[in-house]
């Protein structure tokens, strides 16, 4: 029996922020990837999305795939990629699960959300319980096909992990790789970076050939090689820029001429406020 991959991307949205970031660009949400791992009959779904909105389309595109939907994963506790868990399972009797420690973030974020996630985005976030449990073994199967969590430690927020489908050689890698889209730095001060080095390490220990980011660009393909060494050479520019910028917004336009691709300067601006507080 062959497996396969598709994405759905849930495009930017607004946040209720008036505030533009400083090169004039409205505050959105980055655009987030949504993984379906897919058997003859069954399928496993990674990382559904934020809003109800967009989990109304992740649902009628999981139901046009003509699949049975047995799992949701959770790569880590931030709430745009797993707060609308608990309604798409319901909706296809799916079971939701996630390592034991992307659970406790998920406890955390839940704590948060009056403060922060609903703030961002008032009244678009249904109401998310943690209903996750780890597998056994942090393992799952597919049609006789091996899908394995592994546990990385700290990448853009803690105990983070990926999903490693080695008949596919792919790795569903949630925020510890990203694909074109500027990275969440908020909770990477304090060693926070060099840790996220060592997530990418075991990562690319996995050997694999292709990527999904939690945050992609539709337009970039999922090579490994390049993502790994992209999400890498950012990294790198935050510690070059850092000590040589005196001011957030000077290492907001110096990370830009850096990055001038990458989509979401917003998310860039954030990052560097919390990173110059």
């Amino acid at each position: 029996m062959t497996i396969s991959y598709d994405i759905f991307i849930a495009e930017p949205v607004p946040l209720n922020v008036p505030e533009p970031v400083p090169n004039g660009d409205r505050r959105m949400f980055s655009p987030l990837s949504v993984t379906l791992i897919q058997g003859e009959k069954d399928a496993v779904l990674v990382d559904p999305p934020l809003t109800r909105d967009q989990a109304t389309d992740v649902a009628a595109w999981v139901k046009a795939s003509g699949k049975n939907l047995t799992h949701i994963f959770a790569t880590h506790g931030h709430g745009d990629h797993w707060f609308t868990a608990g309604l798409l399972a319901e909706r296809f009797g799916a079971q939701v699960v996630a390592s034991a420690g992307t659970i406790g973030e998920m406890g955390r974020n839940v704590a948060m959300r009056e403060l922060f996630w609903d703030k961002l985005l008032p009244g678009q976030i249904p109401d998310a319980p943690v209903t996750a449990t780890a597998p056994a073994g942090n393992r799952l199967e597919l049609e006789g096909h091996e899908l394995t969590i592994v546990e990385v430690g700290h990448s853009d927020t803690d105990e983070t992990s990926v999903l490693h489908v080695p008949d596919l050689q792919l790795v569903v890698a949630g925020d510890v790789i990203y694909n074109g889209v500027h990275q969440f730095l908020t909770e990477s001060t304090g060693g926070g970076r060099d840790a996220w080095r060592k997530a990418i390490e075991a990562v690319e220990g996995l050997r694999p050939r292709l990527i999904v980011a939690g945050h992609k660009n539709k337009e970039l393909d999922d090579d490994a090689a390049r993502t790994i060494a992209e999400t890498r050479r950012y990294l790198d520019a935050v510690d070059e820029l850092l000590p040589r910028c005196d001011t957030a917004l000077d290492f907001f336009n110096a990370m830009l001429d850096r990055f001038p691709a990458r989509l979401n300067p917003g998310a860039l601006w954030g990052s560097a406020v919390a990173l110059y507080a």
